[in-house]
């Protein structure tokens, strides 16, 4: 099963008040491809000992980080959420390697990305999966 959405979308801070700037994940994309482009893992609520598939394709746009992802356990508790329309929610594991500090919350400017999540509630309710195959 693979689908699509967006881990994270520019200009909208989320829950914990932070605000990704466009072009945040840039390097970090860049870097992963240099390395030979290994897959992001996809985990199950942040969680790496549920690991429910992998990243096919990270990438920015003007909207955000879109994702597609494949998740390779039908039978996940991931998978079965997702059909059933429960869960639409996705998140990112990272670090902050570059940011500043407004009256508003942190600007994230450059983010170190470790893994992409499908979740419950995602800090920014924006970020979805949109389309399921």
């Amino acid at each position: 099963m693979r689908f699509a959405g967006y881990a994270a979308l520019f200009g909208i801070a989320d829950q914990a008040r932070d605000t990704i700037q466009p072009g945040a994940f840039s390097r970090t994309l860049a870097e992963r491809a240099q390395a030979g482009g290994a897959p992001l893992p996809l985990y199950w609520q942040h969680r790496p000992d549920q690991p429910i598939g992998t990243v096919e394709l990270a990438e920015e746009d003007a909207r955000g980080l879109r994702v597609v992802a494949r998740i390779d356990q039908p039978d996940s508790r991931g998978a079965s959420a997702l059909l059933a329309r429960q869960v639409s929610g996705l998140s990112f594991g990272y670090r902050a390697r570059g940011y500043r500090r407004t009256a508003q919350g942190r600007v994230l400017e450059d983010i170190d990305l470790f893994e992409v999540s499908l979740v419950t509630q995602p800090l920014q309710p924006g970020a979805r999966v949109h389309f399921i195959t």
